[in-house]
Order: structure tokens, then C-alpha cells, then sequence
């Protein structure tokens, strides 16, 4: 499969995916301070497929584990709209996840209110920014995305 990093992608951003597909292990904890917080994070590669050009499409996104799955947060740093990549999992919720040097297949769902309410906190002690990123976006309500692993 080829990953084409989009050329559009800040410096910061495509150094991380870069070395998430030479270097996965490397990769997975990654230094919170370029995006304005603070220490090491773990983090996964999400790939998703764009909904109008049908290409993959990775990102490195903070992550959580909830039992067996995986939890996201399409902040897009507290923009008043959704990030790409969540728009292309509502279209395509099938996906790719390397989480560190494992890959899967993975299906993405929206978590419900209830489900966001208890896994929003969960994702704020691990990343304080997203209540902050919630303050900014305003009337947008940031989803919270459950990345559930595919077993044949």
C-alpha cells in the first residue's frame, strides 16, 4: 500500500508520519510540546481513505485505549469545523491504525453522549488542550472517535 504525505501538511506533522513508517516504535511517543502541551505522548497513525480523492491520507493523532479500542479527538485545535480526516472516516469508516510497530484494520465510529461524556475525560488527562480546544470551537461539539479493531 502507498502513503503519500500531502505536500499541504506543516513540517511538524509530515516529519512525524515519515518516521511512524520507517521508524514506528520511534514514533509512537511523541513530544507534546510542538502542539502546546507538555511531555511525551503516545500516539498511533491514522489512515484513513479521502472521501473525494479516494488516496490515503495519514495523520498521527494523541490516542487513548478504551478494552480493546482505540480513542481519538477530531479537535482540529479547536477550528470551527471538523478535520479532514474525520470527515473521511463518516464516509469511509473503514481504516488503517498503526499503533506503534502493531497495524490493523480498524472501523471508526462516533462515540454516542454518553460514550463521549466518560472518554472526554479520559482524553483530557491524557491531553489537557482538548477542554481548551472544546472553549474554542465554540457551538462546534468535537467528536470523540472509536477506532474498533477488525478481527477476521
Amino acid at each position: 500500500m502507498k502513503i503519500d504525505i500531502p505536500d499541504y501538511m506543516p513540517d511538524w506533522i509530515k516529519n512525524h508520519i515519515e518516521l511512524y513508517l520507517n521508524d514506528p516504535e520511534k514514533a509512537h511517543l511523541w513530544d507534546a510540546s510542538l502542539g502546546g502541551g507538555s511531555g511525551m505522548l503516545y500516539t498511533l497513525l491514522l489512515i484513513t481513505r479521502g472521501r473525494k480523492s479516494g488516496e490515503l491520507r495519514p495523520l498521527p493523532l494523541i490516542y487513548g485505549e478504551d478494552g480493546d479500542n482505540y480513542i481519538v479527538v477530531a479537535s482540529k485545535g479547536g477550528a470551527p469545523e471538523h478535520p479532514a480526516w474525520y470527515r473521511n472516516l463518516l464516509d469511509h469508516p473503514e481504516c488503517e491504525i498503526r499503533v506503534g510497530s502493531k497495524q490493523m484494520t480498524a472501523r471508526a465510529r462516533t462515540a454516542d453522549d454518553e460514550e463521549r461524556e466518560r472518554l472526554w475525560k479520559k482524553m483530557a488527562e491524557i491531553y489537557a488542550p482538548y477542554d481548551d480546544y472544546q472553549k474554542a470551537a465554540g457551538d462546534r461539539k468535537i467528536p470523540v472517535v472509536i477506532l474498533e479493531p477488525v478481527t477476521d
